[in-house]
């Protein structure tokens, strides 16, 4: 098995992250057979390094280490067209200036906390309302928002990069100093492998998620409605008002989510018109959380997502107990790579994770255990693989 170099790249804030590379203010270093490093720019007033992967057959993934975000992934079409089917930017600087956590790692806790409050071992906990009154994806600099430590490496199954942070205690408003890291791995079978871990000095919860938003027909191709998606799920968890989970875990049978058996995205979506009141928060469309068929903790195959116009397919395997489905239901119209415009549904989530608010659900049948303590270690692996229908 061959593998291709592994680039490692500091992006000006001049220079594309998407489709076309600019080479001024550029330097070039040569360092092993397998690496070159291009240096320039920053954001906050630090450099922004930028990493590229690439495997035997055409495929290519770019992760940076702000926010250990996804910047692009490049896959052969059906007829070996390279398609670039991640949403971002050109430039660094944008992705803080206008992202709307777009291929980043988020956390401490991905997704929602109902109130921004928990309780843990006896003791009350208050966290940033920033998702109106709830809290979200780690709150206001969560990891997403951090710089990770990053360190190329080379694997039996191709390149990767490892990143590194440390969550201080009391960061965000969560206790215990937690110790995380995302590993990226590119292989020569077409899959981009995502692990994530952590350990803490403390109990706190922990549900680390990859917040990558998907098009196969290409990112700047228009929506996914008509993309053929199965979840293999015969549950969910349904949602107030302010997308927090009721405490029930009803029966996908006879709704809109019910994707067991693979359909258009847009086929149902009508289903959630939104709140069309003055004031509503909510646009409409898939926001909601599965609980995934079988054993957590197993690697199992989860998800099937194909595109009709590209026929690139994606299915992703796992090890957790859900995933979040979210079909850009805020995308409000801005310009991304290349000049594309990312409207409402122009993108897609598909997070997997613990459920949402599992904190406030602690020891209720069915609901996962997100707290974290010290002598354990937090273990999320997701795998996307790549192939034509």
């Amino acid at each position: 098995m061959k593998s291709l170099p592994l680039v490692i790249a500091t992006l000006s804030l001049a220079a594309s992250i998407g489709g076309c590379r600019s080479t001024d203010a550029v330097t070039e270093t040569p360092m092993e057979t397998t690496h070159r490093m291009r240096t320039g720019g920053s954001i906050d007033g630090r450099p922004v390094n930028l990493f590229t992967l690439r495997n035997a057959n055409g495929m290519e993934v770019e992760v940076m280490d702000h926010g250990a975000t996804v910047t692009r992934v490049i896959v052969p079409d059906r007829d070996g067209n390279p398609v670039d089917v991640v949403l971002g930017f050109d430039t660094a600087e944008e992705y803080p200036e206008k992202s709307q956590y777009f291929g980043c790692t988020v956390g401490r806790v991905g997704n929602r906390i109902a109130g921004g409050r928990f309780e843990l071992d006896g003791k009350a906990y208050a966290l940033a309302a920033n998702n109106g009154p709830n809290h979200l994806h780690g709150g206001e600099v969560g990891f997403d928002k951090r710089r990770w430590d990053a360190d190329p490496i080379m694997t039996a199954k191709g390149p990767g990069v490892r990143f590194t942070l440390t969550s201080a205690d009391g960061e965000e408003g969560y206790p215990g100093r937690v110790e995380a890291e995302t590993i990226y791995v590119l292989t020569d079978r077409n899959e981009l492998e995502v692990e994530m871990s952590a350990t803490t000095d403390a109990p706190t919860p922990v549900n680390i998620v990859h917040h990558t938003y998907w098009n196969l027909g290409g990112h700047d191709s228009g929506t996914i409605l008509d993309e053929v998606l199965r979840i293999r799920a015969d549950r969910y968890t349904p949602v107030d008002g302010t997308f927090i989970p009721t405490g029930d875990l009803a029966p996908v049978a006879g709704t809109a989510v019910d994707f067991r058996t693979a359909k258009r995205i847009g086929r149902d979506i009508d289903a959630y018109p939104g709140d069309q009141a003055e004031g509503g928060e909510d646009p409409g469309g898939y926001d909601h959380n599965f609980c995934l068929d079988g054993e957590a903790g197993t690697m199992r195959e989860v998800v099937r997502l194909s595109d009709p116009r590209t026929g690139i397919v994606m299915t992703i395997t796992t090890d957790q107990p859900g995933i979040q489905f979210y079909t850009g239901n805020f995308l409000n119209g801005m310009t991304g790579k290349g000049g594309a415009v990312y409207e409402k549904f122009g993108g897609l989530c598909l997070e997997t994770q613990a459920y949402p608010d599992s904190i406030n659900h602690a020891g209720e049948p069915g609901w996962p255990d997100v707290v974290l303590r010290p002598g354990d270690t937090y273990r999320h692996r997701m795998v996307h693989r790549f192939g034509i229908d």
